[in-house]
């Protein structure tokens, strides 16, 4: 069993996951003969050499960061490129503890993978979100202290500090072993 992965991480969550992921599955015998990470802002070229690269294993695993409830373009462009392939997507986004928000989430991004292509599984955990992002809803508390709303995206981002967890990481190792090779 072959595997690749490409992965799109903005800060750093996605890319953690996927290292739990890879060491899972090479532990259990998988070889990964392709590798890359994949910029928010490749251009059509960059997407489909990965593309063509990736293509080249039994099982193609994406990592993606969460970009409005969904993914970024060079992501939708990739999959969109996984012809005939068994596709394994993995995320995180600063949002998360909820499997129904999780999976609407991977409705869209699934939506791009190429027609002739299999999703074989998929897993999602919350990631931390960077210190702009709770400044910024710090001072839109501080414009508007009673907003309910304000105060639920500021306590988030407090839960999301910690995360990916071990217990995420092992979650999402299991999720793409179980996809992979069926354990």
């Amino acid at each position: 069993m072959t595997c690749s992965m490409v992965v799109n991480s903005k800060s750093g969550n996605t890319r953690m996951v996927s290292g739990a992921i890879k060491r899972a599955l090479q532990a259990a015998g998988v070889e990964f003969i392709h590798a890359a990470a994949l910029s928010d802002g490749a251009d059509q070229e960059q997407v489909m050499c990965e593309a063509q690269g990736a293509c080249a294993a039994d099982v193609v695993l994406v990592g993606f960061w969460c970009d409005k409830g969904a993914c970024t373009p060079s992501v939708a462009t990739l999959l969109s490129a996984l012809h005939g392939k068994r596709v394994f997507l993995f995320g995180t986004c600063g949002f998360g503890a909820d499997r129904s928000y999780f999976q609407q989430i991977v409705d869209r991004v699934s939506s791009n993978l190429a027609e002739d292509a299999e999703l074989a599984g998929w897993a999602m955990c919350q990631g931390k979100m960077g210190p702009a992002v709770k400044q910024r809803y710090e001072a839109m508390l501080e414009q508007e202290p009673e907003n309910a709303r304000y105060k639920m995206l500021l306590d988030n981002w407090f839960a999301a500090k910690d995360h990916p967890t071990k217990e995420d990481l092992d979650n999402m190792a299991a999720a793409a072993k179980k996809a992979v090779l069926g354990d």
